[in-house]
């Protein structure tokens, strides 16, 4: 029996919760704050930390791939299906992630019969650059 490893239905009075049940150790140690929920969407704020950062002071792409994923999983979360969690994720890098904190936005582009389509966009906070693209694919 395949077990559902996705979130329940997330709203805006449960973030709370679900972030401190549904979260592992790691999720939470990267920091995300300002999780926010909307209508097929939700977002949040990567911070700066050296933890995350290369050499070269720019935050690892593992940890920004882990923040999309995160972040997709709550936009996921707002259908009514419970996902069995990431099926695809492609991710494009357009610039090192040097200097300031990563706001991440994604957007459900399409709640399937079996899968979930999104789309996901990583901007510098302060400057609005884009940092990074991703297209996902969840699946139930």
């Amino acid at each position: 029996m395949e077990e559902e490893c996705g979130l329940n239905s997330v709203t805006t009075t449960s973030l709370a919760e679900t972030e401190e049940t549904s979260f592992s150790p790691w999720v939470k140690a990267m920091g995300l704050t300002e999780l926010t929920l909307g209508e097929n969407s939700a977002s949040g704020l990567l911070p700066q930390d050296s933890s995350l950062q290369r050499a070269n002071g720019a935050i690892c792409g593992q940890a920004i791939m882990a923040a999309i994923d995160t972040i997709v999983a709550l936009a996921i979360s707002t259908g009514e299906k419970v996902s069995k969690g990431t099926a695809r994720q492609n991710t494009q890098f357009l610039r090192p992630a040097i200097g300031e904190d990563l706001r991440i936005e994604s957007n459900v582009i399409k709640f399937g019969r079996t899968i979930a389509y999104a789309e996901t966009h990583v901007y510098f906070a302060k400057s609005g650059k884009l940092v990074a693209h991703s297209t996902n694919e969840f699946v139930y």
